[in-house]
């Protein structure tokens, strides 16, 4: 499936849900590992607040991306970040959606507020 790289260069986007493992099977709680590397992936969720619109995301992210000092409703930086459109049928039934993954989630800073003074 192709992949759609996603600008945040405009973007706020906040740490809702601190960073877990990615449960790729949750009969046996195996964690999903990376195509390519083998390491383990994590998801974090996100609020991704863009001109005035917000978004709740789960995004999916290599352990060693995961950095320190993350703070639940702090911002954050979500280098690399690519959005892929999937699909499956479970049960009978189709399903849709896109996934999130980043190469990293890093602390950031809130933007400055426009017209702010010192």
């Amino acid at each position: 499936m192709r992949t759609i790289r996603v600008e945040t260069s405009a973007a706020t986007i906040l740490l809702t849900e601190a960073p877990e493992p990615k449960v790729r099977d949750r009969q046996t709680g195996e964690i999903a590992k990376d195509i390519n590397s083998g390491e383990a992936l994590m998801t974090i969720g996100v609020v991704y607040i863009e001109e005035g619109e917000s978004s709740l995301i789960k995004v999916t992210v290599p352990e060693s991306g995961v950095s320190e000092g993350l703070a639940l409703g702090a911002p954050v930086s979500l280098p690399g970040l690519v959005a892929r459109p999937w699909e499956s049928v479970f049960n009978g039934q189709q399903r849709h959606g896109i996934a999130y993954r980043s190469a990293a989630v890093t602390p950031a800073a809130f933007p400055a507020a426009m017209g702010a003074t010192a």
